[in-house]
């Protein structure tokens, strides 16, 4: 059979469409790696084998009777763990939901059926997606999320198992979620492409609430133009869900492309790569360098509004509302089950915020809306780098992830902020990978633009990456030498 390993979604499509390979050997395949080495990364939360192979069937008797509607016909993926699934237990990575089933599908997954995309597992997440401001990678139900390029070092949360799974090629596309970089965590620290779409257009029916005014559903892939194909079935209206929109969302050709980034204005500090480790700063540097110049857009100097407090406005909000969603939760027996101690201190804490302060940083939400608004009049995208560090290891508690000097971490600078500034004003973002740091791990860039900017930002992110060739690389098979070092891991990745 045709190697189906490492293909995007878009060379699969093409594939299935010349009858080269059918749905149900795609889908065996995927189903057979996930199984096989699933357990190597803790990515899987439960094998749909029975579902996937349904509907792999149903795909290739739509395939028979001529050329596919739909760019997904027959293409696997994964869902993280809070989209409920017929036939699967859907965990919340949290135990005492081990055993939680519900009737019907999430609206993302019903959008991707009705794509004819092929759900082949769900994918594991840390605990309630980390809303109490979880210590420890290992605070999930499968256990910490393994980096693919180095399984000693963290794959990145809350979407662990997505980044994972995309990474390691036990999927051609993934799905996550975001608060406030649970996409764009594990797409800088795994070296996949992640989108974050703005707030309201894709459904989140039938998905594990954090946090209500937050909260957003996008895919991770191997690259831009699988984004895009997946958010295209993705975005629109639901019924079911009164937050969303109903807009929808198309790539542009490559006219349009080439045509758009002609014009294109990109926002740049490089102010925060100050902040950067060591391990990842001459790469970030690189990556950011490269961008500029095979895109040969025009960049502008643009920083996020000074004077407002963005991790305090970020954690208020979802820490408040996550609190009112897990109050039963947090005040039953069961409590204690949670496996992280600060995951469990922290909702409890969020029980008591202030409803003055919970209002305040909501107003301050709309300051910082109206003055994105306006520099946005100034350029048409922001640019930053995805994390500023390479994935930690895995047993290193997560609060001593700190930037270069504790002088630096009390006065941030340029856009290091552009993640929860992002979410605050429900604004879209693509994370793409743009090298490796000094270690071996990858190292990813971050393009944010305006509310439905997304064609531009899917234009931007593709035609970086038919230039460059970082999206392609492999991590190495999961063997774990004694001793081996993740430079060495790395080296390994074709």
């Amino acid at each position: 059979m045709t190697e189906v390993r490492f293909a995007s979604v878009a060379e699969l499509g093409a594939l299935l469409r010349r009858r080269k390979v059918s749905a149900v050997e795609v889908a065996a395949a995927v189903l057979d790696v996930l199984e096989a080495e699933g357990p190597s990364y803790n990515a899987v939360a439960a094998l749909l084998r029975e579902r996937a192979l349904r509907e792999a069937r149903l795909a290739d008797r739509t395939l028979s009777r001529g050329p596919p509607r739909s760019p997904l016909l027959g293409i696997p993926y994964g869902a993280k763990d809070l989209l409920a699934a017929v036939g699967a237990t859907t965990t919340w990575g949290a135990p005492q939901f081990a055993a939680q089933t519900f009737d019907a599908d999430a609206g993302a997954i019903v959008k991707l059926r009705r794509a004819g995309a092929v759900l082949a597992a769900k994918l594991a997440m840390v605990e309630l997606a980390g809303g109490g401001g979880y210590r420890y990678p290992s605070a999930s139900l499968q256990g910490p999320g393994l980096n693919p390029w180095d399984t000693g070092r963290w794959s990145g949360g809350s979407s662990s198992g997505s980044g994972s799974a995309v990474a390691a090629g036990l999927v051609p596309f993934a799905l996550g979620s975001e608060t406030s970089g649970s996409i764009g965590t594990p797409a800088a620290y795994c070296g996949v492409t992640g989108l974050r779409p703005t707030y309201g257009l894709v459904t989140r029916r039938g998905a594990m609430a954090l946090s209500w005014t937050l909260d957003k559903i996008g895919p991770m892939a191997r690259t831009a133009e699988d984004c895009g194909i997946v958010l295209e079935a993705l975005a629109g209206p639901d019924r079911g869900d009164a937050s969303v929109t109903g807009k929808r969302f198309r790539r542009l050709d490559r006219r349009q492309s080439v045509a758009v980034i002609r014009s294109v204005r990109i926002g740049h500090s490089g102010d925060e790569l100050a902040l950067a480790t060591p391990e990842a700063r001459a790469a970030l540097e690189k990556g950011i360098a490269e961008l500029r110049r095979v895109l040969r857009v025009k960049t502008v100097n643009a920083t996020l509004p000074e004077g407002l407090p963005y991790g305090a406005m970020v954690s208020t909000v979802h820490a408040a509302e996550g609190a009112s969603i897990f109050a039963e939760l947090i005040e039953s027996d069961g409590w204690e089950e949670l496996r992280d101690a600060r995951q469990k201190a922290g909702l409890r804490e969020a029980l008591e915020i202030r409803a003055r302060d919970y209002l305040r940083a909501m107003r301050l939400r709309t300051v910082l809306q109206e003055r994105l608004r306006t520099l946005f009049r100034d350029v048409d995208v922001l640019l930053s780098f995805g994390r500023h560090t390479t994935a930690t290891r895995v047993d290193d508690p997560l609060d001593r992830v700190v930037p270069a000097t504790q002088a630096q971490a009390q006065r941030p600078t340029g856009n290091v902020a552009l993640i929860p500034a992002g979410n605050l004003a429900g604004l879209p973002a693509i994370f793409f990978p743009c090298g490796f740091g000094t270690d071996g791990l990858p190292v990813g860039l971050q393009l944010v633009g305006p509310p439905l900017s997304e064609p531009l930002l899917v234009a931007l992110a593709e035609a970086y990456q038919r230039a460059t060739d970082h999206h392609l690389r492999r991590p190495p098979r999961p063997v774990r030498r004694a001793g081996a070092s993740s430079r060495d891991r790395g080296r390994r990745g074709t």
